[in-house]
């Protein structure tokens, strides 16, 4: 079997051909600084767990990959971008930063009411000003499951109503 990009993957059939079968879980990039890894690697489990396919560098890159490139094409593929936002992630300069920025472009190139870019709060702190401006955060303290359950929950109305406005007459 060889996997496309993350857009799903050909398999040999019993005849001795291929077919190609999508990929039908959404994919989920998880943003992040790495002093936040062992709470981003729950959040991991917990959109896996609820079906989703999330993206995680430690997890998606290979060892000699063109990393800042990987990053990009993974934002760019990802039908959600979560933003893990910590008091250390905000005030830390460098590749989150970068990540955050892309991102943002990338979501305004979208209409108006996809939801594409979501915050995430893993404690308290401030919410960049840009953010805050324009997108609704979640919180995912002080109780994890209900924040995980906001995400999620989202998630799946957004996937609704994707699939509503790509069918026939919709």
């Amino acid at each position: 079997m060889v996997e496309i990009d993350g857009l799903g993957l050909f398999r040999p059939t019993r005849t001795g051909g291929y077919e190609f079968v999508a990929k039908t879980t959404p994919k989920v990039f998880l943003a992040y600084v790495e002093e936040d890894r062992e709470a981003v690697l729950k959040l991991f489990a917990g959109l896996q767990a609820h079906g989703m396919d999330p993206w995680l560098d430690r997890r998606k890159l290979m060892p000699g990959q063109n990393w800042p490139r990987s990053i990009e094409r993974a934002i760019e593929v990802s039908d959600f971008f979560l933003a893990c936002l910590s008091h250390r992630s905000v005030a830390k300069p460098g590749r989150f930063q970068s990540e955050l920025r892309y991102a943002l472009d990338c979501a305004s190139r979208l209409p108006l009411e996809e939801v594409y870019f979501i915050p995430v709060r893993l404690d308290r702190c401030d919410v960049p000003a840009r953010i805050a401006r324009e997108i609704q955060y979640v919180d995912l303290f002080p109780d994890w499951d209900r924040g995980l359950n906001r995400v999620i929950r989202v998630i799946r109305q957004q996937l609704r109503r994707r699939r509503s406005n790509r069918a026939p007459g919709g």
